[in-house]
């Protein structure tokens, strides 16, 4: 089967069982989206979803929060992976927001990768779910499946995104990210996958 046919119909099974894919981490604004995104790294949406509602009553906004002190965020956010270095760099890109863009997120590529702490990962995500820009943030998921499913060689998560950038238009990235998501945590773990039963694999994997 050709990629593009094989994508096409990846896109249609995707589009049936998650027609409307929601955001897993919990935000309201560009704001606390960067933060929970950049706090998910090496975390579970769940427990990020779990300290986000303290965090945020304590900080509302870049100003509030660059005002905290680094050691309170961290008690803060203590029960999720690395907290004294996101502590750090969330006071950081707080202070970098306040100071330099208004106290408003930036919505470039560009602004938010030269944030503390914020990758090219956390920046697509943000500006995908966010802003609205088309980008295909790519995490373990995404990047395991694409190998599989032979849709990318899997040598590096930048590879992987520009393959899947080729491989469907633009105007599907934002929900595939979503959609591929949920998929690999509901129906395509990484060990002692069934992948006979499950509704992609079981066509479309590489065959050893």
């Amino acid at each position: 089967m050709k990629r593009a046919e094989k994508a096409a119909r990846i896109a249609e099974i995707l589009d049936r069982l998650y027609p409307a894919p929601p955001i897993p981490l919990a935000h309201d604004d560009p704001y606390s989206l960067l933060v929970a995104v950049m706090l998910s790294a090496q975390t579970t949406d769940k427990m990020v979803n779990a300290v986000m509602p303290a965090l945020l009553a304590r900080a509302r906004t870049p100003a509030a929060m660059a005002a905290v002190p680094t050691e309170e965020i961290a008690q803060l956010i203590r029960r999720i992976g690395f907290a004294p270095t996101k502590a750090r760099h969330l006071k950081a890109l707080s202070e970098r927001i306040a100071t330099e863009h208004g106290g408003v997120v930036p919505a470039s590529f560009e602004a938010l990768e030269a944030l503390p702490g914020v990758g090219h990962k956390t920046a697509s995500v943000v500006m995908a779910q966010a802003f609205g820009h088309p980008a295909f943030p790519v995490d373990t998921h995404i990047h395991r499946l694409a190998f599989r499913w032979g849709l990318s060689s899997g040598r590096d998560v930048v590879e992987t995104e520009r393959d899947l950038k080729r491989t469907f238009p633009p105007e599907q990235w934002n929900k595939l990210h979503l959609q591929l998501i949920y998929f690999g945590r509901e129906h395509c773990p990484a060990l002692r996958h069934d992948m006979t039963g499950c509704p992609i694999c079981s066509w479309a994997a590489r065959r050893r």
